[in-house]
């Protein structure tokens, strides 16, 4: 232990046993000199911070009472445990339980399950395709079909976060519809409904929706309406990713609004953007709809990551019919010749729109054979293997049976800001929890999975000031738990649950990078989850102390 370590951080019973006295102490972890920011947006403050157990015990000035370990705070922010309520973290907990990405950004807890896809409900043919599919990624075979036995999953592994997830409509739809192009027969909207019922009231926050993406996109509006009101009458929420968020996503965001308004359901907008150059003016109109539409009563939040670059499947290129069915039929679409002029002409205006396939970046390929075209562009690696964009991208879809994970360049940085600074919008990642080390480090993911709310943190508060600091906690903190309904979360105070975050306001920074993004944030120094210290000193404890998060229904 360096002397450094020795005085930040030191154990009162240490000093008893260098005195040769017992010592009862008053708390487990006492956090001294802290700036108190307790996510409320209230103005920061000077205090410590008692921890007995997995809860506050006491916030004020503490400094003649004792602890079995004493944290000095002295020139760091104490604030609650950021989190993250749009994550799309599974599977990658039962490889790697101590989430790394996102523990060293500060969350403590993350809401999963989002776009309309989630790891349940399963029927046989969905099982053995996630089964399939997770054994050929990460080595190991599943054994659940439903949340609840997921969850307990997840509580038996034990995990570095609290973790609670929705329920992907797209799962709904594949499980009773199937994966076509059909609307769902009145027997099948109550299958949906009875399913999403028993979801809910055995964990699931709600309901979320991919709209963009096959099956979800085949729903019609009033099926949403119905799914969420049974949503509403468990108190859950629905959070959205819109059927468009292009050309016509002001339409989206009325239909959303259409949902919102009909079904009674508290709505959360995913990560909220007009992609395309040619789109970008409209941003100012989609706020003014959300703001009106809020003002109005309507229970409606968005969420938004800080970067201007989306990240999703090569496949979302494709146009929606070619996108339907199972993994076989599609793949025998991108290679029907008689099809293909159609599919090559979504393609190139898809290119077009983006303003060239250079703005699109490869991030994941599952073949030993392609590992090598991660990093590069479309545009690169057609140019490489000298093919046109469309053939490459049909070729490489086909090859990797669709496993192909992208960032494309599509947003506006002035967009970003004003969207950031709504009252309205809260910090999210979109990503996943995942490590520099092992299998979790393979491609070359999105820098948000790493960086997101260190670089709210960093970039868009202390350099930018978009807002103040108390301002971007709350955006962190108790916005989303307070929407999503979470008790005694998301807030410092007597008797919360101990989630607990410090960090340098000075220095604190994302360090991921697009070209590197397997790479920590700098400034988080401590990361406590339910009164265990996970992070100290900027490193991980190995400390599993996250719990499994239930939606209640009362």
């Amino acid at each position: 232990m360096n002397r450094r370590t020795f005085v930040k951080t030191i154990t009162a019973g240490t000093l008893a046993l260098l005195c040769g006295c017992r010592v009862r102490n008053r708390f487990n972890i006492l956090i001294k000199n802290g700036t108190v920011i307790d996510g409320t947006g209230s103005e920061a403050f000077q205090g410590d911070i008692g921890v007995i157990g997995d809860k506050i015990a006491a916030i004020g000035n503490l400094k003649s009472t004792t602890a079995d370990t004493v944290i000095d705070g002295k020139g760091l922010v104490i604030s609650p445990g950021f989190i993250d309520i749009h994550s799309h973290t599974d599977l990658e907990l039962l490889v790697n339980p101590k989430a790394e990405s996102k523990i060293h950004q500060g969350v403590t807890t993350e809401l999963s399950g989002n776009c309309g896809y989630s790891p349940f409900p399963l029927n046989d043919s969905d099982f053995l395709q996630e089964d399939a599919d997770a054994f050929a990624k990460y080595g190991f075979h599943i054994n659940w079909n439903d949340v609840n036995n997921f969850l307990l999953i997840l509580q038996n592994h034990k995990i570095s976060i609290n973790y609670a997830t929705l329920t992907g409509h797209g799962n709904l739809r594949s499980y009773v519809v199937g994966k076509n192009d059909v609307q769902a027969t009145p027997q099948q909207l109550k299958l949906m409904m009875d399913l999403l019922r028993q979801s809910i009231e055995n964990g699931s926050f709600g309901l979320s929706t991919g709209l963009e993406y096959a099956p979800g996109s085949y729903a019609s509006t009033s099926e949403l309406i119905e799914l969420n009101k049974v949503v509403a009458q468990l108190n859950g929420i629905y959070a959205t990713h819109m059927r468009d968020e292009e050309d016509f996503v002001e339409e989206a965001i009325e239909e959303a609004l259409t949902i919102c308004r009909e079904s009674g359901v508290s709505m959360q907008i995913s990560h909220l953007k007009a992609n395309h150059p040619h789109n970008w003016h409209k941003l100012d109109h989609m706020l003014e709809m959300i703001h009106s539409a809020s003002a109005s009563g309507l229970p409606i939040l968005a969420d938004r990551y800080p970067y201007i670059a989306f990240g999703t499947g090569l496949s979302a290129f494709l146009p929606l019919w070619a996108r339907q069915g199972n993994e076989a039929e599609i793949i025998s679409r991108l290679n029907d010749k008689h099809l293909i002029p159609q599919i090559d002409k979504h393609l190139e205006t898809q290119g077009k729109n983006m303003g060239g396939w250079e703005r699109v970046v490869i991030t994941y390929c599952s073949l030993k054979d392609n590992k090598q075209l991660v990093g590069k562009s479309i545009a690169h690696c057609a140019n490489e293997k000298n093919l046109s964009a469309t053939d490459f991208i049909r070729s490489i879809l086909t090859r990797e049976k669709n496993r192909v994970r992208i960032v494309g360049f599509g947003m506006s940085e002035d967009n970003l800001r004003k969207v950031l600074s709504s009252p309205l919008i809260m910090i999210a990642s979109d990503g996943n929890a995942i490590s520099p080390q092992g299998i979790l480090a393979e491609g070359q993911p999105h820098p948000r999975y790493y960086g997101t709310f260190p670089r709210v943190l960093g970039k868009y508060c202390r350099e930018e000031q978009l807002f103040d600091l108390p301002t971007a906690v709350k955006k962190m903190t108790s916005m989303p738990a307070q929407k999503m309904g979470i008790p005694k979360r998301g807030i410092l105070a007597k008797d919360y649950y101990a989630d607990i975050v410090l960090f340098n306001s000075d220095t604190v920074i994302d360090r991921a990078t697009f070209e590197n993004p397997h790479q920590f944030p700098v400034g988080i120094d401590y990361v406590i989850v339910n009164g265990k210290i996970t992070v100290s000193q900027g490193e991980h404890t190995s400390a599993r102390a996250g719990a499994i998060l239930r939606h209640s229904v009362s």
